[in-house]
């Protein structure tokens, strides 16, 4: 993948990156040339490793007798026979036949909007607010999944069109270790993986907290506040 594009005044990469991101050389070699690639190891990314998920590119492409993906052929492919490429022992993924669909479907709009140019997504956007509402248009990819595509674009790829920080949000933070925009090496996909495991346990702990507050306005639950009526009811009865 190589990309060349001025602006912010940041340092702008050539040719290929080093990768460091599904912890094995093949599979990292392709995510670096490859932007249909890198593109489905992101959208393969949720319920499973961030390793296993961006070794999937290069497992599917083995699979498929080649050394790169194609839009073209991937979306011109039987549902079933490819469904089957996702399947087969060892699955690709958790949910080989629902990514399997939704990786079917990527290329399918690829091919559509983009001639089957996985990096024509990115290559003119003008700004980052241009590159987020496309990849946002993506099948498969919702605002935070764009948002870290975007920042592992700008962070490791030197696509940076103007804004492109703020357009990633907390993901594009420099120095920050919040997705696989930030892992270069086994060390930062360790703090990497701490981050989420934090973000989890706070978000579980404010839903927590959250349940267990009374609803506005209530002082007391309703059954306490029953109990001085049903005394008051039985000090009469016995009058």
């Amino acid at each position: 993948m190589t990309t060349s594009r001025k602006s912010d005044g940041e340092p702008v990469a050539n040719g290929a990156p080093t990768l460091r991101i599904a912890q094995q050389p093949e599979a990292d070699e392709l995510l670096a040339r490859s932007p249909l690639a890198a593109l489905v190891g992101m959208l393969l990314d949720q319920q499973i490793p961030m390793e296993w998920a961006f070794t999937g590119p290069h497992a599917l492409a083995q699979r498929m007798g080649a050394d790169d993906l194609d839009a073209r052929e991937i979306a011109a492919y039987s549902p079933e026979a490819f469904t089957a490429l996702f399947t087969d022992k060892p699955a690709l993924h958790r949910y080989p036949g629902s990514m399997a669909k939704r990786v079917q479907q990527l290329c399918q709009y690829l091919v559509a909007e983009y001639d089957g140019d996985a990096s024509a997504v990115w290559a003119d956007a003008a700004t980052g607010a241009a590159l987020l509402a496309r990849l946002n248009a993506l099948p498969g990819f919702g605002t935070q999944k764009a948002q870290i595509f975007l920042a592992l674009l700008g962070k490791q790829f030197g696509v940076r069109p103007t804004g492109w920080r703020e357009a990633a949000g907390a993901y594009g933070e420099q120095g920050a270790h919040r997705s696989v925009a930030d892992i270069t090496g086994p060390e930062s996909l360790a703090e990497v993986r701490a981050s989420k495991q934090r973000a989890k346990a706070e978000a579980k702990a404010s839903a927590a907290a959250k349940k267990a507050a009374p609803a506005a306005g209530e002082t007391a639950p309703a059954a306490d506040r029953a109990a001085p009526a049903k005394k008051s009811a039985s000090s009469r009865s016995t009058r």
